[in-house]
């Protein structure tokens, strides 16, 4: 162990001009290439793409209160001389993350999931580790930063009102630093920001068990997608095993929860749901509103997608399809489904194409598919998907005169979903905090829930009461109205 210390601090000392540093968080030697005042230039450089990138959410009660937890955290960090500035993105979907110097970030969708002040802290403290451990700037120093964030292919989202699986969240952020963020740091990295975390709430007068309940509310949502879509994910790639399971974060949090002279001072959560109460749950109206641009609704078949711009759609009952002279076309139809079939092997028997090139499989708004390319008999390439909806199996065939208009078409075929409940007269979903009567039931309050796919088991989500139990009565319950 100490020939490599030795060997590292002898490149610290050759490579003092090029930024070794002391990692501020652990004590450690960390090699980075940027002083802190670059740190901060690049974080309101990124931070400015961000906003420029993201729609934020308006609701100043909301972010006062976020802001107060926030700051609270990062002044008992590794670093409180930071100015902190916490933005909550108007978005559905259950990620987080962090830019250097002190720029974390919070999606509406994950808040919706937290139950307590506790839950808020453990996510907002994990990412000021990231922050005060310097990970992204370690990672840019390794010449992983374009790597991590040009490979990550999507991340789970926010399961109520049937918000789905959507990969297009990453790609749209102009920052490289904030995708490669979104994607998270790995395991390692991640472990170390649950433990700094789980210190600095403690250090707060949390409970430090909130980290683990946090973990495993979002563990849970990843779960129940992986089981009614075949496919996990998840904010920063959460791990394999089950929270509760996982040795090494049960140990890191038991450490921090054994540090003498800190007693849990913060349990009322009355702020907390005063805040939350009125949160919008899948889309806003806001987002709605911006996702007009050509967005096109099948209201026999219940379904919805953006067409690329300016392309225009023409429709008959049962298909629709899109096109702009000189860039291609996208028609979509139905088609009963008889078998239990892979959708890639529906593709290869149903539609008798078995030279499919540049295949993969679909995961979007939990419903799953698959997509790839072959020649058509005039020597054309076209665009081939299958997507399951219901006892429906969607086909989708797009022909494109370029690359740019086949990624069009691509777009648009990751964009198709469910029509929701209330979709399109900009109502909008929102959290109501009540209290739990004798008789509280899931599966009654479900059915008079705003959520369209799978209403039980996103209450019991929401609620962290997956995948069974029930609150005791008189206890705080969020339902979605």
């Amino acid at each position: 162990m100490t020939r490599p210390l030795a060997l590292f601090t002898v490149l610290c000392v050759a490579l003092t001009t090029l930024g070794c540093a002391v990692n501020p968080a652990t004590g450690g030697a960390n090699l980075v290439l940027m002083t802190e005042n670059k740190e901060k230039e690049i974080g309101l450089e990124e931070h400015e793409k961000v906003l420029a990138s993201m729609p934020i959410y308006k609701d100043d009660v909301l972010q006062a209160y976020v802001e107060r937890v926030g700051n609270d955290i990062a002044a008992v960090s590794h670093r409180p001389d930071l100015t902190y500035t916490f933005t909550i993105i108007d978005n559905p979907e259950i990620n987080a993350f962090a830019l250097p110097a002190g720029y974390v970030y919070v999606n509406r969708g994950l808040l919706t999931f937290m139950n307590s002040e506790a839950e808020l802290a453990a996510v907002l403290a994990h990412e000021i580790a990231h922050i005060t451990a310097r990970h992204a700037v370690q990672q840019q120093a390794r010449g992983g930063l374009a790597k991590t964030a040009s490979t990550v292919g999507g991340i789970v989202t926010a399961v109520a009102t049937g918000s789905g699986y959507v990969g297009s969240q990453i790609s749209d952020i102009a920052s490289i630093w904030a995708q490669s963020g979104l994607s998270g740091f790995g395991r390692e990295d991640e472990l170390q920001a649950d433990s700094l975390g789980a210190e600095y709430i403690v250090n707060a007068g949390y409970d430090p068990a909130a980290m683990i309940e946090v973990i495993t509310v979002l563990k849970n949502q990843e779960d129940f997608n992986r089981k009614v879509a075949g496919k996990g994910g998840g904010y920063h790639g959460l791990f394999a095993t089950h929270p509760r399971n996982d040795k090494r974060l049960q140990e890191a949090i038991e450490e921090v929860a054994t540090l003498g002279g800190n007693s849990i001072t913060r349990a009322d959560n009355a702020e907390f749901r005063s805040a939350l109460d009125g949160l919008v749950v899948g889309q806003s109206a806001q987002s709605q509103r911006n996702d007009e641009r050509n967005r096109y609704y099948q209201s026999l078949l219940g379904y919805t997608l953006v067409f690329p711009p300016e392309w225009v759609v023409e429709e008959t009952t049962t298909t629709a399809t899109g096109a702009l002279e000189g860039a291609g076309e996208l028609k979509i139809e139905a088609q009963r489904l008889q078998d239990n079939l892979d959708p890639r092997l529906f593709i290869k028997d149903k539609l008798g194409i078995d030279n499919l090139q540049q295949s993969e499989a679909l995961d979007q708004f939990r419903l799953v598919g698959h997509t790839g390319v072959t020649q058509s008999a005039d020597g054309s390439i076209e665009r081939i998907a299958v997507i399951y909806l219901g006892r429906r199996a969607m086909i989708f065939r797009g022909k494109a005169d370029s690359d740019e208009a086949d990624a069009a078409i691509l777009a648009s075929i990751r964009s198709f979903r469910a029509i929701q409940r209330g979709e399109g007269g900009g109502v909008e979903a929102k959290i109501r905090f009540v209290q739990a009567s004798e008789f509280f039931d899931f599966s009654v309050v479900g059915q008079q829930s705003r959520i369209a796919n799978y209403p039980e088991e996103t209450l019991r989500l929401l609620n962290n009461y997956y995948p069974s139990g029930t609150p005791a009565p008189g206890a705080w319950v969020k339902l979605v109205e």
